[in-house]
């Protein structure tokens, strides 16, 4: 096939929260669960599927992920692109960034987008392109807020990693 899609529930990416020299992880993702985390990206690295991607939610935010092997090596191989979106209908209105999101985006080079406001994302498969577009709403406690779009990211075929569209 020309995309293989795993569709799974929670972030795949290794994304270290805390900016500095301290760590924080998130125990509930596949950060927690590191072996098993590597012998997948593994696996994508050595038997090279075509245009691996990977389909989350369960978060409420919005990510577009690098996925490698190894995330303390710099030159470790993106394997596969992972499109996390967020929910539609969970309470609160959300915001573009967090406090935190320039520190978490500066410790984590493999992020190669984040999002917290509410939204879907919409995304179309042609042979040749695979291309994810954030659809994000101003506010999900206003009836007829206005929905946009808040980025887009492409993945070409036989190029593992997102680029923005």
């Amino acid at each position: 096939s020309r995309w293989n899609v795993l569709p799974q529930q929670v972030m795949m990416a290794r994304v270290d929260q805390a900016a500095g020299d301290d760590e924080l992880i998130s125990m509930d993702q596949w950060s927690g669960y590191e072996v098993a985390r590597r012998r997948l990206m593994e696996f994508l690295a050595s038997q090279r599927p075509s245009n691996p991607v990977v389909l989350t939610g369960d978060i409420h935010t919005n990510w577009v992920n690098d996925l490698r092997v190894d995330y303390a090596a710099e030159r470790s191989p993106v394997v596969a692109t992972e499109f996390v979106g967020t929910s539609i209908t969970s309470g609160g209105d959300g915001s573009d960034v967090r406090g935190n999101t320039a520190g978490m985006l500066s410790e984590n080079p493999s992020v190669r987008f984040f999002n917290n406001q509410r939204g879907y994302v919409r995304c179309a498969i042609t042979p040749g392109t695979w291309t994810s577009d954030y659809q994000v709403l101003e506010y999900v406690t206003h009836q007829g807020s206005p929905m946009s779009t808040r980025a887009s990211f492409v993945v070409e075929n036989g190029r593992p990693g997102a680029q923005p569209a």
